[in-house]
């Protein structure tokens, strides 16, 4: 398995990893922010990007998406790690633990302080992995939807 950092020519093997992700969160994202997320994502100009997992048939199985920001709590940025995901048939074969050991690798390059992730509280098999590679915070989300 290689795990390599997602260039612009990858978006066909990015969507089905992108809508796989959504469908796991009963989520929808219109054609026009995909799009505009797949460009941030590969395009250079923005503190964030993705990696890809690729096995051994050349085909994307797993992204992990990332996002470098500020923290008033210490000098060094913070790394949100966003949108994990595996094809569901090679789950539990350690593709999500090696995508967020290249988040981490990444985010030490970049000098930060932290790595950070948000999971669903029914996403009990994730948090089997999260619980191994990483503290649980003990804090809750709130949010407002503008």
């Amino acid at each position: 398995m290689q795990v390599r950092p997602m260039v612009a020519t990858d978006r066909a093997g990015w969507d089905p990893l992108w809508q796989g992700y959504l469908t796991f969160y009963k989520a929808s994202v219109n054609d026009a922010t995909t799009e505009q997320t797949f460009g941030r994502l590969t395009g250079g100009a923005e503190p964030m990007g993705a990696f890809l997992a690729i096995d051994e048939n050349g085909q994307a199985v797993g992204v992990v998406h990332w996002i470098m920001h500020r923290s008033c709590w210490t000098q060094g940025d913070y790394c949100y790690l966003q949108d994990l995901f595996v094809v569901p048939e090679l789950r539990n074969k350690g593709i999500g633990r090696l995508l967020i050991d290249a988040v981490y690798e990444k985010s030490r390059a970049l000098g930060a302080s932290r790595v950070w992730w948000l999971t669903h509280e029914t996403n009990t098999d994730a948090m089997k992995l999260y619980d191994k590679v990483a503290d649980r915070s003990g804090f809750l989300q709130y949010r407002k939807i503008l």
